[in-house]
């Protein structure tokens, strides 16, 4: 980015992990600062001014370029004295015409006393538009984030830990419609003080619109120019992620390897292996299997590998191999047929099949030893997918369409019993259970989506539910993904982290 192109004048840049540069606008009586810890991911502001307001702005912001459609997500806290006696020092995203002190913007606003608002300046020059709603949450105003442009459209949405998003206002200027500058602030409110910060979890993705076909397992449109991937470690306890792994195309659906170190995951009909701290993917050796999809796991026992691939005929199979590499042996007879689940000790496989005609998908166990199958959904009438074996082995959790919304459900391994255990409005999609049998994670799509589809490149959440305890789901994550995110198991050994896609267009760290 030219800065003789932004403020009229040449500068120096100085980039700041994703952003291209970081300075203080309008001039304010104390200097601002912002870092970038690339251990964790993080960033800290600092930054002093008057105000965001009027017709002019003082503050520190991080920023960079962008144009089209854009959705900016990241979580926020005020660090140092957070006593709150100037309670409108603020955090957020903005999305600015220019570094000019009076430019066109757009602010996502989290104050220290709780105040969270959507604030516009419509023109360069013009007082700030003055809200119609401003909202006061407990709290200290939330902790994630949200500023997206759409078009025309820019909304602000904020969540506190643990809950869906919600939208606090939206807006529309033709000043901020082309190529804008975007990225965090921090403002003291304080002409004599300097405020302080720390952002994490900070995501710039770029979405895309585009039709998608109902069938779940048909392939989705790829849109290499457009997205690519990102793999990323999610730590339970405290919600932190990081970006292992960044580039453009698709790669799918990362399994934890026995040893906790590396991930496997799959890309172009392969399977990949890569350090838990990034680096270079390896190739895994699985002899004439060339064409896997995202349901691929590892057996309990850490000794081999279950894949569903591509034939020929143009059919998907199920096939086992050793994990350390080797030639599939092939499971299933028919077509088609997607692998979910191994059963403790190795005997068994749950399965997503269409058999004898039937339009819909069934849920079946299959013999490794001499591919027999037994049907667990019969009668079933709706779409039912995703089965995985508890640990213990007592049952087989999978997602089910039964009353209109794809929820989560349980049953005995002999397909009795069956349970529901999620009931909202979200679709959700392919429960993971973590390997000390204490929590279930899974992946819910919004509410505008066909119940049966799980499509990739949407606005989607990861959701932790306790197993052991009562307790309804958590939003562990939001993110732009979907189909390939979260498809096969991905607990760590220790049941302390999850590994997951998202899709967006590269960005350097």
């Amino acid at each position: 980015m030219s800065c003789l192109l932004v403020t009229g004048s040449l500068c120096a840049q100085h980039p700041v992990g994703i952003f291209e540069d970081h300075l203080d606008i309008g001039h304010p009586k104390l200097a601002g600062d912002a870092a970038y810890d690339p251990n964790t991911q993080s960033y800290s502001l600092k930054g002093a001014g008057d105000n965001i307001w009027f017709n002019r702005d003082e503050f520190q912001f991080v920023y960079k370029k962008i144009s089209g459609d854009f959705i900016l997500t990241a979580d926020f806290a005020f660090t140092g004295d957070t006593s709150g006696s100037i309670g409108h020092r603020k955090i957020g995203w903005m999305i600015r015409e220019s570094t000019d002190e009076g430019a066109a913007s757009a602010n996502a606003c989290k104050h220290i006393d709780g105040l969270v608002v959507l604030q516009w300046r419509p023109y360069r020059g013009m007082y700030m538009r003055d809200p119609e709603e401003e909202r006061f949450y407990p709290k200290k105003g939330g902790q994630t984030i949200q500023l997206e442009r759409i078009g025309k459209t820019i909304t602000m949405k904020i969540a506190h830990p643990g809950e869906p998003l919600q939208v606090v206002g939206s807006c529309e200027t033709d000043a901020l419609e082309k190529d804008v500058l975007v990225g965090l602030y921090i403002c003291s409110h304080d002409s004599d003080h300097v405020a302080s910060a720390r952002v994490w979890n900070v995501r710039i993705d770029k979405p895309v619109n585009y039709p998608y076909t109902s069938n779940p397992h048909a392939a989705q449109p790829v849109l290499h120019d457009v997205l690519g991937s990102r793999l990323e470690i999610l730590d339970i306890a405290d919600g932190s992620r990081r970006v292992i792994h960044e580039a453009p195309g698709r790669f799918e659906a990362p399994n934890y390897m026995p040893d906790g170190k590396r991930l496997l995951f799959n890309q172009d009909g392969s399977l990949w292996t890569i350090s838990v701290d990034g680096g270079t993917p390896e190739k895994l050796n699985t002899g004439s299997a060339a064409k896997i999809n995202n349901d691929h796991m590892i057996s309990f026992d850490g000794k081999m590998l279950g894949i569903s691939n591509g034939h020929a005929d143009g059919g998907s199979y199920v096939y086992v191999l050793p994990l350390a590499g080797g030639e599939p042996r092939q499971i299933t007879a028919e077509s088609p047929s997607y692998l979910h689940g191994w059963a403790p000790g190795r005997k068994e496989l749950a399965i997503v099949a269409k058999r004898n005609g039937s339009p819909n998908y069934n849920l079946y166990r299959v013999s490794v030893k001499d591919s027999h199958e037994e049907l667990l959904t019969p009668g079933n009438r709706t779409h039912v997918d995703g089965p995985e074996y508890s640990p213990d082995g007592k049952y087989i959790y999978y997602n089910a369409n039964v009353s209109g919304t794809m929820q989560i459900w349980r049953m005995h391994p002999d397909g009795s019993d069956k349970e529901q255990l999620t009931f909202d409005d979200y679709h959700s999609w392919f429960p993971h259970i973590s390997p000390d049998g204490k929590w279930m994670v899974f992946i819910s799509f919004p509410m505008d989506i066909d119940p049966d589809a799980h499509p990739s490149y949407k606005e989607v959440m990861l959701r932790l539910m306790p197993l052991t305890k009562p307790g309804g789901p958590k939003v562990i994550a939001y993110l732009y993904g979907g189909q390939g995110t979260l498809n096969a198991p991905s607990w760590s050994p220790d049941s302390r982290h999850i590994a997951f896609v998202s899709n967006s267009v590269p960005m350097n760290r």
